[in-house]
């Protein structure tokens, strides 16, 4: 059974509760900061260990000390759904293990 896309108004209420997220285009995206490469590249491997859980990935993108997820769901025409908000509700509670801002 496909997922369905939410309504802009849902996107816009969820993400007052998502600090840091935001909807660009037809995606949710954030961008961390951490104190090195390594621990970008760790939290990096924590959320691909994450998405294989749920089976949900993301676009992730790894700089020197920085980390950017951007999220929709394919088999829902490329739109954002409740599934692309639960990986990032995932992600904000590992998120301040890994000492990202």
């Amino acid at each position: 059974m496909p997922t369905e896309p939410l309504s802009q108004k849902e996107i816009e209420d969820r993400l007052r509760e998502l600090p840091g997220w935001s909807l660009e285009g037809d995606r949710i995206t954030r961008s961390y900061r951490l104190g090195s490469h390594f621990a970008a590249a760790a939290m990096a491997v924590h959320i691909a260990r994450i998405q294989d859980e749920l089976n949900h990935h993301s676009d992730l993108t790894l700089g020197y000390d920085t980390l950017g997820l951007s999220v929709h769901t394919h088999d829902a025409g490329g739109a954002v759904t409740a599934k692309d908000f639960a990986l990032a509700e995932r992600v904000e509670q590992i998120a301040p293990g890994h000492g990202a801002s």
